[in-house]
């Protein structure tokens, strides 16, 4: 498919359904991969069922000084990141009028803050190299919005701003910045959902009348992070069955 062999990748959010099929994804593809995520366990065992090419590191991706040393340990350990996937994200849904500010600060801080960190933590490199591809996992709520979801949707439809700036910066750098925006897919947390409410709401709203797959979005990353995807740079690949054409 897309030979990324020789290149290193930064998955955050890989103990999640869709971080961990994309690091399954670009492993697969020939690159080393690094997890990380909020499962210990998890990861583990994800770095197992991967076997080789791969490690797992920690830090808390709202703290900057966190990130630089996880991605300066990385680096020694690994070579430089050449595909950072922006892939961690949480939700803490709740109607603006009873929204609390610690439910905005916590969303912003996971979902958004850490863009900035990681993105500002492997740049630099990109640039002296002449060459990254940077991928940021936004959502379909980020571009049309969502009931009880004005923090979530906030932080994801920020991605995207940020998402188009960035490439317009390091476009003559030889670095791309792209992103996915899912609708439902599959995952542990969208299976979650009552079984009634996923067959008579959610699926019906949805023209291609199933749930995405985590593997569907993650061949969207690997191809955005192969060297055939050099000329697309700022654009949100929708990945959501026909729900929201932006």
């Amino acid at each position: 498919m897309f030979q990324l062999s020789g290149r290193t990748a930064l998955i955050t959010g890989a103990s999640g359904g869709i971080g961990s099929a994309i690091a399954k994804n670009l492993s697969q593809q020939g690159a080393h991969v690094i997890l990380h995520g909020t499962r210990a366990g998890r990861l583990e065992e994800l770095a197992s069922e991967i076997g080789t090419n791969v490690s797992v590191v920690t830090a808390n991706l709202s703290d900057r000084e966190a990130v630089g040393g996880l991605v300066s340990e990385a680096a020694k350990a690994t070579g430089a990141i050449d595909i950072l996937v922006n892939n961690a994200g949480i939700t803490r849904d709740k109607p603006l009028h009873k929204m609390e500010k610690s439910h905005w600060d916590h969303v912003i801080a996971t979902n958004l803050d850490s863009l900035f960190n990681l993105s500002r933590a492997v740049i630099d490199g990109m640039r002296e190299r002449g060459f990254g591809r940077i991928v940021n996992i936004s959502s379909i709520n980020g571009q049309k919005g969502q009931f009880g979801q004005t923090n979530y949707a906030a932080a994801k439809a920020g991605l995207i701003g940020f998402t188009k700036a960035l490439a317009l910066e390091t476009a003559s750098k030889g670095i791309t910045v792209n992103a996915v925006a899912p609708g439902y897919i599959g995952t542990e947390m969208v299976m979650a959902v009552p079984e009634k409410v996923l067959n008579e709401v959610i699926i019906p709203q949805i023209p291609v009348g199933r749930l995405g797959e985590a593997t569907e979005i993650a061949r969207c990353v690997t191809f955005l992070a192969s060297d055939d995807a050099g000329f697309i740079t700022g654009s949100t690949l929708s990945a959501n069955g026909g729900q929201y054409m932006a």
